[in-house]
Protein backbone atom coordinates (compact mmCIF):
# COMPACT_ATOMS: atom_id res chain seq x y z
CA UNK A 1 0.00 0.00 0.00
CA UNK A 2 2.63 2.16 1.09
CA UNK A 3 4.63 1.95 -2.65
CA UNK A 4 1.55 2.06 -4.35
CA UNK A 5 0.52 5.66 -2.94
CA UNK A 6 3.72 6.96 -3.15
CA UNK A 7 3.87 5.60 -6.41
CA UNK A 8 7.60 3.89 -5.49
CA UNK A 9 9.01 7.03 -3.68
CA UNK A 10 9.53 8.42 -7.25
CA UNK A 11 9.00 12.17 -6.32
CA UNK A 12 9.65 12.01 -2.48
CA UNK A 13 13.67 13.13 -1.73
CA UNK A 14 13.63 13.05 1.91
CA UNK A 15 11.86 11.63 4.93
CA UNK A 16 10.54 14.82 5.74
CA UNK A 17 8.81 15.04 2.84
CA UNK A 18 7.05 11.76 2.67
CA UNK A 19 5.89 12.71 6.67
CA UNK A 20 4.45 15.93 4.96
CA UNK A 21 2.95 13.99 2.10
CA UNK A 22 1.37 11.63 4.38
CA UNK A 23 -0.14 14.48 6.51
CA UNK A 24 1.93 12.69 9.66
CA UNK A 25 3.63 16.03 10.40
CA UNK A 26 3.49 18.66 13.31
CA UNK A 27 1.28 21.78 12.79
CA UNK A 28 1.45 24.25 15.34
CA UNK A 29 -1.33 26.69 16.02
CA UNK A 30 0.00 30.37 16.58
CA UNK A 31 -1.92 33.50 16.62
CA UNK A 32 0.34 36.14 17.91
CA UNK A 33 1.26 36.25 21.33
CA UNK A 34 -2.32 35.42 22.91
CA UNK A 35 -3.48 33.06 21.20
CA UNK A 36 -0.90 29.37 21.07
CA UNK A 37 -2.61 26.10 20.41
CA UNK A 38 -2.16 22.26 20.78
CA UNK A 39 0.42 20.78 18.28
CA UNK A 40 -1.16 18.57 16.58
CA UNK A 41 -0.73 16.44 12.99
CA UNK A 42 -1.61 18.49 9.49
CA UNK A 43 -3.81 15.70 8.07
CA UNK A 44 -3.00 17.53 4.68
CA UNK A 45 -1.46 14.39 2.98
CA UNK A 46 -2.97 11.01 1.78
CA UNK A 47 -5.33 9.92 4.08
CA UNK A 48 -4.93 6.23 2.61
CA UNK A 49 -1.28 6.19 3.44
CA UNK A 50 -2.68 7.24 6.89
CA UNK A 51 -4.74 4.75 7.09
CA UNK A 52 -2.93 1.93 5.90
CA UNK A 53 -0.03 2.81 8.85
CA UNK A 54 -2.68 2.48 11.47
CA UNK A 55 -2.51 -1.32 11.72
CA UNK A 56 1.13 -2.04 11.13
CA UNK A 57 1.76 0.33 14.13
CA UNK A 58 -0.68 -1.29 16.41
CA UNK A 59 1.23 -4.33 16.01
CA UNK A 60 4.71 -3.28 16.08
CA UNK A 61 3.67 -1.37 19.18
CA UNK A 62 2.23 -4.79 20.74
CA UNK A 63 5.42 -7.55 19.24
CA UNK A 64 8.39 -5.09 19.11
CA UNK A 65 10.25 -4.05 22.25
CA UNK A 66 11.70 -1.13 20.02
CA UNK A 67 8.23 0.88 19.08
CA UNK A 68 6.63 -0.14 22.76
CA UNK A 69 9.41 1.85 23.88
CA UNK A 70 8.77 4.86 22.05
CA UNK A 71 5.23 4.32 22.68
CA UNK A 72 5.15 4.09 26.11
CA UNK A 73 7.87 7.57 26.20
CA UNK A 74 5.53 9.41 24.16
CA UNK A 75 2.13 8.31 26.10
CA UNK A 76 3.70 8.42 29.51
CA UNK A 77 4.70 12.70 28.96
CA UNK A 78 1.66 13.71 27.68
CA UNK A 79 -1.31 11.01 28.68
CA UNK A 80 -2.54 10.77 24.87
CA UNK A 81 -2.06 6.87 23.45
CA UNK A 82 -3.47 8.25 19.85
CA UNK A 83 0.08 10.42 20.06
CA UNK A 84 2.45 7.45 20.54
CA UNK A 85 0.36 5.51 17.36
CA UNK A 86 1.37 8.50 15.02
CA UNK A 87 5.04 8.79 16.33
CA UNK A 88 4.93 4.67 15.76
CA UNK A 89 3.26 5.25 12.49
CA UNK A 90 5.86 8.07 10.74
CA UNK A 91 8.49 5.84 12.25
CA UNK A 92 7.92 2.78 10.50
CA UNK A 93 6.65 4.72 6.98
CA UNK A 94 10.51 6.78 7.62
CA UNK A 95 12.23 2.91 8.02
CA UNK A 96 10.21 1.60 4.49
CA UNK A 97 11.17 4.68 3.16
CA UNK A 98 14.99 4.13 4.07
CA UNK A 99 14.74 0.82 3.49
CA UNK A 100 13.39 1.21 -0.28
CA UNK A 101 15.70 3.42 -1.19
CA UNK A 102 19.46 2.31 0.27
CA UNK A 103 18.44 -1.41 -0.80
CA UNK A 104 19.37 -2.55 2.46
CA UNK A 105 16.86 -5.50 3.61
CA UNK A 106 15.77 -4.83 7.19
CA UNK A 107 18.28 -5.99 10.21
CA UNK A 108 16.11 -6.11 13.83
CA UNK A 109 19.50 -6.19 15.42
CA UNK A 110 20.78 -2.99 13.61
CA UNK A 111 21.48 -1.00 16.29
CA UNK A 112 23.45 -3.11 17.99
CA UNK A 113 25.69 -3.83 15.47
CA UNK A 114 26.48 -0.25 15.25
CA UNK A 115 29.84 0.26 17.31
CA UNK A 116 30.61 3.74 19.04
CA UNK A 117 32.60 5.99 17.44
CA UNK A 118 36.21 4.90 18.07
CA UNK A 119 37.66 7.51 20.26
CA UNK A 120 40.81 10.17 18.95
CA UNK A 121 43.70 10.20 21.16
CA UNK A 122 45.57 13.64 20.86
Amino acid sequence: MIIAETKGFELIRSKKQLTSYAGLDVKEKESGTSVKGKPRISKRGNRYLRKAMYMPALAAIRHSERYKAIFVRIVSRSGIKMKGCVAVQRKLLEMAFTIHKTGIPYNESYLLTQTEDPVINS
